[in-house]
């Protein structure tokens, strides 16, 4: 790899490793292959990191960040590796929580509640909970390799937040663990709940409190600025310290990408999953008109909702990439997949006739396929498929995916 960019270097790599080697059960890596495997993620950015540590225990992660804190060294966690703005790169210890640290330690259907350890991958969760016909319902398009840690990192979406919210509505509970080694359970707190806390002292006391302070001085700003829209993913979510939010610490660590914990496990909510679905995509003549016909289809109270452009057709076809799939999308130049969910085939079957009927009066009259769960099943393979469909394009400049992804 050669000598290190000066912004690279740390000075005391070596003793750092050998007490990592004496504290961590899991795997430590510090060999230049660990560290160039690791320096770098879904994205264009590449950063060498001090070294790897893959934890096997909760005990671990807590002895790797006391190691850190001891030589003054930054940690990283990380999940699948899927982010698309460099969150998982930096000059830090990286700790990798998927190799081990991805178990689900109790699911509770009646109470619609999951504790998960940081690493587990959400296809695993939902798998889980489908069985009990409930899921989680953020999924991007990484949903087969993406983990809810990294998730809360990203305060992620995907189709079916439509459904059930961003990962930031979905958290209950989080363990988290500080730079300085305090470890607590966070979550919602009433008024009283908080005055205790503060009353009792110690670091938790002291961090409510500054936490209490931020609040109270800037909750006008808060209440006026944060814009209310269904996805807002950016920044740190101070508006959930809010009285009326329940001074939900759990919800305002989500999206925080790392920057402020280490979170050791989450408690998940679940919703109910619709067993029975039906896909519509719409084919209109660009992009644009299709985004103008948004408001129409939410109407018909869709499920999930996703929309690309002709370009991504143009590429796929162009890389030989599903092509079979994409001979199943309508006509057109921007499509809008538009899914419907019910608890019996009938009640989704009239809930998609009614919207293909609405659909013909469109301003814009779109093209209208309809499919079968098979055909469906198809069709999203061609969405998931946009991110490696889009960048390097035989004949086209290299096009770069991170500018889209950052939740800080």
């Amino acid at each position: 790899m050669g000598l290190p960019h000066p912004h690279e270097f740390f000075s005391d790599a070596r003793r750092l490793e050998e007490r990592l080697r004496q504290v961590v059960q899991g795997e430590v890596r510090f060999d230049e292959a660990s560290r160039a495997l690791y320096a770098t993620d879904a994205s264009n950015y590449r950063q060498v990191p001090i070294g790897l540590v893959v934890p096997r225990t909760i005990d671990d992660v807590i002895a790797t960040v006391a190691a850190c804190q001891e030589f003054g060294a930054p940690v990283l966690s990380r999940g699948g590796g899927t982010s698309l703005a460099g969150q998982c790169c930096n000059v830090a210890v990286v700790l990798d929580f998927s190799k081990y640290l991805r178990n689900i330690t109790w699911l509770d259907p009646s109470r619609r509640l999951a504790h998960v350890e940081p690493g587990i991958v959400l296809d695993a969760l939902r798998n889980e909970a489908e069985k009990h016909e409930l899921t989680f319902a953020p999924d991007p398009a990484t949903h087969s390799r993406c983990t809810l840690g990294g998730m809360i990192g990203n305060n992620s979406c995907g189709v079916h937040a439509l459904m059930g919210g961003k990962t930031v509505d979905n958290i209950e509970e989080l363990d988290i663990l500080l730079y300085d080694g305090t470890r607590m359970t966070v979550g919602r707190t009433s008024e009283e709940e908080l005055a205790a806390i503060i009353a009792a002292g110690g670091r938790k006391g002291q961090i409510y409190a500054g936490l209490k302070l931020l609040r109270d001085r800037h909750s006008q700003l808060i209440r006026e600025r944060y814009p209310d829209i269904p996805r807002r993913v950016s920044g740190y979510n101070l508006d959930q310290l809010l009285p009326e939010n329940g001074f939900n610490v759990a919800s305002a660590l989500v999206g925080s990408e790392g920057t402020c914990v280490t979170s050791l496990g989450a408690i998940c909510e679940l919703k109910a999953s619709p067993q029975h679905r039906r896909l519509v995509v719409l084919g209109f003549k660009d992009a644009f008109l299709a985004a103008d016909h948004v408001p129409l289809v939410l109407r018909h109270s869709p499920i999930g909702l996703e929309g690309f452009d002709g370009l991504l057709v143009d590429y796929m076809l162009r890389k030989n990439l599903a092509v079979d799939d994409v001979t199943l999308l309508p006509p057109g130049r921007g499509f809008l997949l538009c899914e419907f969910g019910a608890n019996s085939p009938q009640e989704v079957e009239n809930i998609v006739d009614r919207f293909v009927e609405d659909a013909k009066s469109y301003p814009e009259h779109p093209s209208v396929d309809r499919y079968s769960p098979a055909e469906a099943a198809r069709v999203w393979k061609v969405r998931e498929s946009a991110l490696g469909a889009t960048v390097i394009v035989p004949g086209e400049r290299h096009r770069w995916e991170g500018w889209e992804d950052s939740a800080v």
